[in-house]
């Protein structure tokens, strides 16, 4: 499998995010995967290999393609993307031909982000810190990204609720992923570390406090964010205290193996309380340190007194570890790789229909047997054959009575009529049900509209599915039923906006979707506008035979036109 890692922080620079990519990435590949890191780099060796990397083949796809230079992101960052970074962003995406795009921390803008708005492959995205989750601003914005992420990924529950609470779905939990053989336990010192934070400074206090009366035992500050200011040593623990700086696994592993107690920061690196637990370190975190950092102080002084206490939280923390391996992550994550690969439709080998003429169907269509249609049946019927239609579906808005007299007064003519009906759902949109035999009732789940037209022997058409002017499905929904969806509707001739359109056709193409067209005519002069050009058919099955090689047809007229006919013939209407 092809995998694309995307992270939004400069690889050249330590980063907590980077370390999770880059073990992620060496578990893969020791699998059998292909996988490229896409990354920032301020590093000049990485920016000319990056450039290099682009215009070479792409047989072997490099382990790490440097994008740009990394530009500062936060989530009140308002700095974009250089034009030329996202380019090359494209490029590689583009020649990747990778099956599964994972980008991490979304919620910035950056490059992550646009890879998964971007790609035309499966997706996953992966949460790290609630402090990340300010972008995309807009919520359109927001769904279109969900629309295109299969699998939303967290490290922790906290972050899964937070970031849930911005880009709603189901959440599964990932381990940081800890070499175990690089924080294997060593002899424990009588040494308690403790991430400093600016903020932490009560909590300080009352560990000095503590440790004062403790005789024997050592302080260490660990230091993991830079720039970040630089405690003074407490005369109180003279020769007892120390600062020191690590922003990577490699530099914290010696520190830690030999730690006996670890206070973690309210606000710190959450990939450090597992890098803790796996080198076998008393965690001294109570409910309510936060608010009361003396808790923590109070609990670190009882495992300093309570040797038993202390070896109960070790052993609790060395258990907790086996869960954060990087065997763990790769496990997880090669497992969402496997569902989502699943998801795409594949579609049984049938005889193809070469025999057959060709003919051009409008699959979208509406009459006044509709509530803002005013097109009669035999004025419909007339007017595709004026314009050279071979077949139409009948599509009234939750009515079937227009359906059943189209397929009857088409009788005797070239024109095949498919009996369909556009039904709204209770809070999801709209559902084309196609070969219907009777009507189904508007006001139900889009999972009970669906299966009351398959209940019929009848074909799922999903029409304007992008659309946001209109309700249409959430993207959760979307995933949910992706499997019942037998016709995705990829171009309609009367959206206002062609982008929501062209997200219906990646939409497609991505699940390998038999995609579909129509012109969503309220007025006779919209007929035939959206088409599909197909072999003729017999019957539901033939038909999706036949639209999946089928040829979509755009033939657009201006829509304040069309509409404004509309608008004409409702006036008329009210009138009478």
């Amino acid at each position: 499998m092809r995998v694309a890692l995307v992270t939004p922080f400069a690889w050249s620079q330590p980063h907590d995010v980077n370390e999770h990519v880059a073990v992620l990435a060496g578990e893969l590949r020791r699998r059998g995967h292909s996988v490229t890191v896409l990354a920032p780099s301020n590093r000049a060796a990485d920016l000319a290999a990056g450039r290099r990397a682009l215009l070479g083949s792409f047989d072997e796809p490099p382990e790490l393609i440097a994008i740009g230079p990394a530009v500062p992101i936060s989530r009140r960052s308002r700095m974009g993307v250089p034009v030329g970074v996202r380019a090359s962003l494209s490029l590689a995406l583009a020649r990747g031909q990778f099956d599964v795009v994972h980008g991490f921390e979304p919620g910035l803008p950056s490059l992550s982000y646009l890879a998964l708005r971007d790609s035309a492959a499966l997706t996953a995205a992966t949460f790290f810190s609630p402090d990340r989750l300010g972008y995309p601003p807009g919520r359109a914005q927001r769904e279109r990204l969900l629309a295109r992420v299969d699998a939303l990924l967290a490290t922790s529950q906290e972050v899964a609720e937070a970031a849930a609470a911005r880009f709603p779905g189901r959440y599964e939990l990932v381990p940081h992923g800890i070499d175990p053989e690089l924080f294997a336990p060593a002899e424990k010192r009588r040494l308690v570390v403790m991430e400093w934070r600016q903020i932490e400074r009560p909590l300080l206090r009352a560990l000095v406090r503590e440790l004062a009366q403790q005789a024997g035992w050592e302080l260490v500050l660990l230091r993991t964010r830079i720039p970040a200011s630089r405690p003074a040593v407490s005369p109180r623990l003279r020769g007892r205290m120390r600062v020191r700086t690590a922003r990577t696994g490699a530099t914290r592993a010696e520190l830690l193996r030999a730690a006996s107690i670890f206070v973690p920061a309210a606000e710190g690196l959450r990939r450090l309380v597992a890098e803790a637990q796996t080198a076998g370190v008393a965690i001294a975190a109570p409910p309510g340190r936060a608010e009361q950092p003396e808790l923590a102080a109070a609990e670190t002084a009882r495992m300093i007194e309570d040797e038993g206490f202390r070896e109960r939280r070790a052993a609790e923390s060395l258990e907790a570890a086996k869960t954060q391996t990087a065997e763990a992550l790769a496990d997880g994550v090669e497992d969402v790789y496997e569902r989502l690969a699943s998801r795409r439709r594949s579609h049984a080998a049938r005889p193809p229909l070469e025999a057959r003429e060709w003919i051009v169907a409008d699959l979208h269509l509406h009459t006044s047997w509709s509530h803002d249609c005013s097109i009669g049946v035999d004025e419909l019927l007339d007017q595709a054959e004026a314009k050279g239609l071979g077949a139409i579906a009948v599509t009234d808005h939750n009515v079937f009575g227009g359906a059943l007299e189209a397929v009857e007064r088409a009788r005797g003519r070239r024109l095949v009529v498919i009996p369909g009906e556009e039904v709204k759902t209770a809070d999801q949109g709209e559902v084309i049900g196609l070969f219907l035999r009777e009507e189904i009732p508007r006001g139900m789940s889009f999972g009970d509209t669906v299966a009351a037209i398959r209940a019929q022997g009848g074909l799922v058409y999903l029409p304007h599915p992008f659309d946001r002017l209109h309700a249409i499905p959430e993207p959760a929904t979307l995933h949910r039923h992706l499997s019942e969806i037998d016709v995705l509707e990829v171009y309609n001739a009367r959206l206002l906006f062609e982008a929501y359109n062209d997200e219906a056709l990646r939409f497609a193409r991505k699940y390998n979707l038999t995609p579909g067209a129509g012109s969503d005519a309220h007025v006779l002069a919209g007929v035939g506008t959206g088409a599909v050009r197909l072999r003729r058919f017999s019957g539901p099955e033939e038909f999706l035979v036949s639209l999946h090689d089928a040829e979509v047809l755009r033939r657009p007229k201006s829509l304040v036109y069309l509409q404004g006919l509309k608008w004409v013939a409702q006036a008329k209407e009210r009138v009478r």
